[in-house]
């Protein structure tokens, strides 16, 4: 059996972009504004712009990017297959880990949301330097 794989249209060009914020919570909507305004049209939309803030909270609250002139790094992907995002802060004491719903208080559901939105995620890194990775596969037709 054969299987028909569509080709890339004209206008599908692979695109990636770039753009370091200060390690701010008002950046966090200025992350959003950023992605939304790449991504116009693309299904899943909403849920990684939600994946994004998410991240970028994250990169804020549990890592030297939120400290005095801390930065962090969000790179997006977009061709055929899809949107990946990354978001690349500046280390901190902890890894990245999805907790025990049981275990959750008032926080700590973060990774939880962006496992359940995206197709997969994954971090690499060092204590120095930590990127989370999102995947958002094309659903349209």
């Amino acid at each position: 059996m054969l299987l028909a794989v569509p080709a890339p249209a004209a206008n599908e060009t692979p695109m990636y972009w770039r753009r370091e914020f200060q390690g701010a919570p008002d950046r966090v909507r200025v992350v959003r504004t950023f992605a939304a305004q790449l991504l116009d049209g693309f299904p899943a939309l909403d849920d990684v712009l939600l994946v994004l803030d998410e991240l970028a909270v994250n990169a804020i609250r549990h890592t030297r990017s939120g400290d005095e002139g801390g930065r962090f790094t969000v790179d997006i992907s977009k061709d055929i297959a899809g949107v990946i995002v990354y978001v690349t802060d500046q280390g901190g004491p902890k890894e990245p880990c999805l907790r025990n719903v049981a275990e959750l208080a008032e926080g700590g559901r973060g990774l939880l949301t962006v496992d359940a939105l995206c197709a997969t995620w994954s971090w690499f890194g060092t204590p120095t330097s930590r990127t989370v990775r999102a995947t958002f596969p094309r659903t349209d037709p």
